[in-house]
């Protein structure tokens, strides 16, 4: 019986080792993939539509990221603006209180200087004062506009003009239009009296010289973070009683809450300095109010450097938030269709589930 056992147990085993369904000993590799299987996680898999909106939502988030800082950044430096032209503000008011003394002093004789002087315009000089860089919504688009309007009805007058252009926006349009440009300085987003200088002497020379009547400026004059409003006005020759009796307006960049805000505080103008009648001045009182009138210019252009730069930011800012805003937007419905998608997807693997198992019965 012993032998007869063991013979078939020989006979078994062999059948199963050498037979099609022979058994094996496990190795290490069936071991991994019993392992790999026992983790595996379930994937879809989607087509190329799907994936093609999840980076496109990955490019949209990242370009958020972008129009954000580019917000934060001319923030500060609107803050940084509003600091220079409180630093300038003292000495604005001691030369425009000095300068209506002497004014008051001197009476009718302050009318000999030649800044002072009306002439008749048959040229007119036309400073304007443009942005260096774009991404700042219609900043540059608007002021060009205006510039090229008031050069149009001054040659319709048949009176000569020419430009003096602050800013590389303005100098490439009107560079490749032929019209008629004197100078062109660079704006900065740090204008200091160094480039103001170079500018009022440009204006000086050619206003003393007689090469033109009458220098007109257009610059953006800032109003509040969402507006700013193009403005000209005459810069030379000057009016006495402008000088001495117009007030001044200060703005402060403010934020509560997370969100931005303008203060504006309107100043009148300054007190004319007294002086008696018996002072004796070293120089002639007319030699000093000719003196006064370019650093007042200077000032004067220093100013409006400063509130162009400003301006600028500001609408820097206001295209940023509105391009960060659509970006967000954008995102949330792409979110919705790559869902959509991630479903249809679900629902294919399920129904090709249920038909394979359908067939199979």
């Amino acid at each position: 019986m012993k032998l007869v056992c063991i013979a078939t147990l020989l006979a078994t085993a062999s059948a199963f080792t050498t037979g099609p369904a022979a058994f094996s000993a496990p190795t290490a590799l069936d071991n991994v993939n019993s392992q790999a299987h026992r983790t595996r996680k379930a994937t879809i898999v989607m087509d190329g539509k799907a994936n093609a909106i999840r980076d496109r939502i990955s490019t949209v988030k990242n370009t958020q990221k972008i129009t954000t800082a580019m917000k934060l950044v001319a923030a500060a430096k609107v803050r940084r603006a509003q600091d220079a032209v409180l630093a300038t503000r003292p000495f604005s008011e001691t030369l425009q209180s000095v300068f209506g003394g002497l004014i008051g002093r001197l009476g009718s004789e302050a009318l000999d200087l030649p800044l002072l002087t009306q002439r008749e315009v048959k040229k007119v000089t036309i400073l304007v004062i443009t942005g260096d860089r774009g991404l700042c919504g219609g900043y540059n688009s608007f002021m060009i506009k205006k510039s090229e309007a008031r050069a149009k009805e001054l040659m319709a007058q048949g009176i000569d003009i020419d430009f003096i252009l602050v800013g590389k926006k303005g100098a490439s349009y009107f560079n490749r239009r032929d019209y008629p440009i004197r100078a062109i300085f660079d704006c900065g987003q740090k204008p200091d009296t160094k480039a103001a200088l170079a500018i009022s002497e440009e204006i000086l020379n050619t206003y003393l010289s007689g090469e033109t009547d009458t220098v007109e400026l257009m610059y953006t004059k800032f109003e509040s973070l969402i507006s700013s409003c193009p403005s000209v006005r005459t810069l030379v020759p000057f009016s006495a009683s402008q000088i001495s009796q117009e007030g001044d307006e200060v703005f402060q960049l403010t934020s509560s809450e997370g969100k931005f805000g303008v203060e504006r505080e309107e100043l009148g103008a300054a007190a004319p300095q007294e002086f008696p009648n018996d002072m004796i001045f070293e120089q002639d009182p007319l030699q000093i109010v000719n003196s006064i009138l370019p650093l007042y210019l200077n000032g004067q252009i220093l100013r409006t450097l400063q509130e162009s730069v400003a301006s600028e930011l500001a609408a820097r800012m206001q295209s940023m938030q509105s391009a960060s805003d659509n970006a967000g937007d954008l995102s949330k419905r792409l979110s919705m269709e790559y869902n959509r998608a991630r479903q249809a997807a679900v629902t294919q693997e399920i129904l090709e589930i249920v038909s394979g198992a359908m067939a199979l019965e």
